[in-house]
């Protein structure tokens, strides 16, 4: 295989016989690059040829790790994603794999797929809630897992390093009835007992060929919003944590008298919340009320929560009663897999919206329509409650956005390490930190270091760009937020490496 290159301009000779790949696309869990768009002026990352060499080097990783050679693909409503998959699948096929295509699908149906046909590998086409002109693709080869750091640091070396081998024996098998199997399997747990309305949103994305027939399965009263695929996104990308999408949802809501709004991302592994009153309810309060809800039917539940995420799961005197234990973990949709599956948690919740519930409700991987239906259940197992009745019912926190000042890639992560000293060595100087001692850190991403009060703070480097992550929330006051915030800002403050918060308290 020759080595890719990342210096190719569309519209010449080499653009159409060599492989494009620029190698920031490998991602710790995932591959993302700009295809291109024909009314913008940013240059491609990737082209057809690098696809197929994606495709090879996936393949080549397969047999190096003694996986059975066949691979599950599907791809997203997108205008150019058939033709990314196609590429792909030739690619694993040069490899000796056998596609398994199950066609339009949602990130979650292939994950299914895999289960569903017996099958280890999976290939998904899909650039999430990216704007046109991005692609991208989620692999894994050990269900329900995606790949993380390891498995994609070596895919990035085969296909950089030109190491991707053709094998004969490859083939191509297309797989009817995915989709309605998957549905079927979505609504296995019955019906509700009353008849909840919804408002599905999905913002042209694929998950409007998806959501309203498994809310409706269960007994749900749906209202479909943007359903209509229609991959120009007329009027936002769909993803449940912009804000046109959440104001629309919230004006929808409102208008069609809803119990709540339940908005999808472009591929279906997420899902965002806004209550019959309007309001967002940010994804990891939301695991907490599901939390309080499952750990009720299974005592002693074990959950994870990602340590961007509230520290309600720490103190919530409901999930204490419930004898119910919360474990943070690294943040990003593979981590939390992989941990809620090496625990044996029931669920994992991410604040970005993904979560993952494992036997008897799920296998494990993030489905956003999954957890749609865990919501609406919720809801019908607490007759009599609104939503924002169980949004109050939380213990009361003061919490901040998520801020990212600048630091560069081959900065960022030695800034943290040195933050993690400064509070390591304070709590073991029993140095106070805005007024209390610390009462623990966790440094299994970056470092979270919660006070006695229960306040708490984090710092930690961002995954895919150049950024450091700080999030605070308090307990006791927003004052006491505040006084966390300063506390950060005034260490990082020390650093000529980190830029300004591109927003404060």
């Amino acid at each position: 295989m020759q080595k890719p290159r990342s210096d190719l301009s569309p519209n010449t000779l080499a653009y159409e016989e060599e492989a494009l790949i620029t190698p920031t696309g490998f991602r710790e869990y995932d591959a993302r690059w700009w295809f291109g768009r024909p009314d913008s002026e940013t240059p491609p990352q990737i082209n057809l040829l690098g696809i197929e060499a994606l495709g090879l080097g996936l393949g080549t990783l397969m047999h190096e790790r003694g996986v059975a050679p066949h691979c599950v693909t599907g791809h997203d409503y997108r205008a150019y994603s058939l033709s990314i998959k196609t590429a792909l699948s030739l690619g694993l096929m040069r490899a000796g794999i056998t596609v398994h295509d199950i066609g339009l699908a949602l990130s979650p149906t292939a994950y299914f797929a895999q289960f569903d046909l017996g099958i280890p590998g999976v290939a998904m086409v899909t650039a999430s809630h990216n704007e046109n002109g991005w692609t991208g693709v989620k692999m894994g080869i050990e269900p329900p897992l995606t790949f993380g750091p390891d498995e994609m640091g070596r895919l990035k070396e085969i296909v950089l390093e030109g190491q991707g081998a053709e094998r004969p024996g490859g083939g191509f098998v297309f797989e009817p009835g995915v989709r309605e199997r998957y549905l079927a399997d979505l609504a296995r747990g019955g019906k509700l007992k009353r008849k909840i309305r919804v408002v599905a949103a999905c913002g042209n994305g694929t998950a409007g060929a998806f959501a309203v027939q498994a809310l409706e399965a269960i007994g749900a009263e749906v209202i479909p919003m943007d359903c209509t695929l229609d991959y120009t996104f007329p009027r936002y990308n769909p993803n449940p944590e912009d804000m046109r999408m959440l104001a629309a949802m919230a004006e929808t809501v409102r208008a069609r008298k809803a119990d709540l709004a339940l908005g999808f991302d472009g591929d279906g592994d997420r899902c965002g919340v806004v209550d019959e009153t309007g309001e967002e309810i940010f994804a990891d309060k939301v695991g907490v009320m599901l939390a309080r809800d499952l750990s009720a039917q299974y005592p002693d539940a074990v959950f994870v929560a990602d340590v961007k995420s509230t520290g309600i799961y720490a103190m919530d005197p409901v999930l204490a009663a419930n004898g119910a234990r919360t474990d943070y973990w690294k943040t990003g949709h593979s981590y939390i897999k992989r941990r809620t599956n090496e625990l044996g948690a029931l669920a994992g919740f991410e604040k970005s919206g993904h979560y993952f519930f494992r036997p008897p409700l799920g296998r494990g991987y993030d489905d956003g329509l999954l957890t749609g239906i865990e919501i609406l259940r919720m809801l019908d197992h607490n007759a009599g409650k609104t939503m924002s009745d169980l949004k109050n019912g939380l213990p009361k926190t003061w919490g901040s956005p998520t801020m990212s000042p600048a630091c560069a890639d081959e900065d960022k992560y030695a800034v943290v390490e040195q933050i993690t000293r400064e509070y390591q060595d304070a709590a073991r100087a029993g140095t106070p930190v805005a007024g209390q001692p610390i009462a623990d850190i966790v440094t299994v991403n970056g470092v979270r270091v919660t006070l006695q009060d229960g306040t708490w703070g984090l710092v930690r480097a961002s995954s895919n760009t150049p950024n450091l992550v700080v999030v605070v929330e308090s307990p006791v006051s927003e004052a006491q937020t505040r006084a966390m915030f300063a506390d950060i800002e005034s260490r990082l403050g020390h650093y000529p490496q980190v830029g300004a918060f591109d927003q404060k308290l």
